[in-house]
């Protein structure tokens, strides 16, 4: 039976955040709020929980796994990007998008799109997700809540429990944050592709010479 933690959406109660990254490096998966629907959740090199991601939501080897990162400092371990990228990507962060980027060698070649060896990354902008991140010091390896049989995100707590009580270690009530995913968008083309338009405005990338 997983643990369930009530944490304010804006300012998020410190004592729990430490549990919760105490749950996540002894090899836990959550649930946790993003600013664009619920998400799963686990330390980057945890394979285990990594395939109980996969058999949750039923998702195939070439499904891209996203690296949620407090800030784009990070991006330079785990993906391979040029300036004029790196700039349309802060102009953007933190927001709802997923950016899909060259990864590096840092990454796990399990977390990687086995044909394209990328991996996405991304920066919210969530007061929950931001104070895991700063605590845990490292990106937190993430997949939109979205069951097999549904095609948009779980945004309800409680209904979350019913329904992962029994697959995930804890889920964190964070209030209702919508039931957009991310906008995905495909930096390895010679133009910004959108894989998938969800919660972020895509104009910018219409009018963005790259």
């Amino acid at each position: 039976m997983s643990q369930f933690f009530t944490i304010h959406s804006e300012n998020p109660q410190r004592r729990l955040i430490s549990q919760v990254v105490a749950i996540l490096r002894a090899g836990g998966l959550i649930v946790y709020p993003t600013d664009s629907s619920y998400a799963l959740g686990c330390q980057i090199g945890d394979k285990a929980a990594m395939e109980r991601i996969s058999r949750i939501r039923q998702i195939d080897k070439d499904h891209n796994f996203t690296l949620v990162c407090r800030d784009l400092s990070e991006i330079g371990t785990y993906a391979k990007v040029d300036n004029t990228a790196f700039r349309l990507m802060k102009s953007l962060t933190p927001g709802p998008y997923t950016f899909i980027l060259k990864a590096t060698h840092e990454v796990p070649r399990r977390l990687q799109n086995p044909k394209r060896k990328t991996i996405g990354l991304r920066v919210p902008d969530h007061a929950i997700a931001q104070s895991l991140l700063e605590i845990l010091g490292e990106p937190i390896m993430s997949s939109t809540l979205i069951m097999p049989d549904k095609e948009i995100p779980e945004t309800e707590p409680e209904i979350i429990r019913d329904l992962l009580a029994q697959q995930v270690d804890l889920i964190i009530d964070g209030g209702n944050c919508g039931l957009e995913p991310t906008t995905v968008v495909d930096m390895m083309t010679e133009q910004p592709n959108i894989l998938r338009h969800g919660k972020g405005p895509v104009d910018v990338f219409k009018t963005e010479e790259l």
